[in-house]
């Protein structure tokens, strides 16, 4: 009972990071918790590890969007628009994902989001409008850009947050903590999108869902309350969203060399 305990202890800490990093940035819960999972919680089956933790995203990103919303900082309208056209654009992105190999995407996708931090380092200055929404001018591209990085998470198989901030910070000019908080509706709209191909075939261990979920949703409330905090200072949380990207990004990197 004792070793069934601390298992479970060990599954709910492990949602802390993830539910964190979705509320304070937006993104970056796949790529953490497919990992936990793994090494950390000892998942066996990777196809259980990454259906189990879309599912997981899923909630605690749909957890964010609550506290987010209750600040009023969600763009619906263009949340609505992104969203719809990310999830066929990330169909599609799996389906030519599958034809190159699994290494070699990773390293197409660190050197892209290293591209993304650099980005938004030298646009860091800008506030963006605070009042931005989608009209008859911008509703092409806040589509073009739902679609394209939803092709390119999909294609991918990961991080779809880290691209989908600056995709909307790209296609509206909002300031970053709108962007954080109206990705959630994306991130959780492609999580679910991944979840359900995942529980068809079988590959959701329930359990560890819920006490990661648990885990996530703690994490998320404090994420969500840093992320506000932050946004009040000039550039702070925009740096703090670049280094990230940055760090994974060289995560990526070293792994893809020392498994050459």
């Amino acid at each position: 009972m004792q070793i069934d305990l601390s298992h479970a202890t060990l599954e709910v800490l492990s949602g802390v990071p993830v539910g964190f990093t979705l509320g304070l940035i937006g993104g970056g819960g796949s790529i953490l918790a497919v990992p936990l999972m793994v090494y950390l919680v000892g998942v066996k089956d990777p196809h259980v590890a990454i259906g189990t933790s879309a599912l997981a995203v899923a909630v605690n990103a749909l957890t964010g969007l609550i506290q987010h919303a209750r600040s009023g900082t969600v763009q619906w309208r263009c949340a609505a628009v992104f969203a719809s056209c990310g999830v066929v654009g990330a169909l599609c992105g799996a389906w030519l994902g599958k034809a190159m190999d699994g290494q070699s995407l990773l390293l197409l996708f660190a050197f892209l989001m290293i591209a993304v931090g650099i980005m938004m380092l030298r646009d860091h200055h800008e506030s963006g409008h605070e009042d931005t929404s989608y009209t008859q001018k911008n509703i092409v591209k806040i589509a073009s850009f739902g679609a394209g990085t939803g092709l390119l998470s999909g294609f991918f198989g990961i991080g779809g947050g880290f691209l989908i901030v600056p995709g909307l910070m790209a296609s509206t000019h909002m300031p970053i903590i709108n962007a954080v908080s109206t990705s959630l509706v994306a991130v959780a709209a492609f999580g679910i999108s991944t979840a359900v191909s995942y529980v068809l075939s079988g590959y959701i261990d329930w359990g560890l869902a819920a006490f990661f979920i648990l885990g996530g949703v703690i994490g998320t409330y404090s994420g969500s309350h840093c992320a506000r905090v932050l946004c009040k200072k000039d550039g702070r949380l925009t740096t703090i969203f670049a280094s990230i990207i940055f760090i994974v990004a060289g995560y990526i990197i070293w792994r893809g060399v020392h498994t050459l």
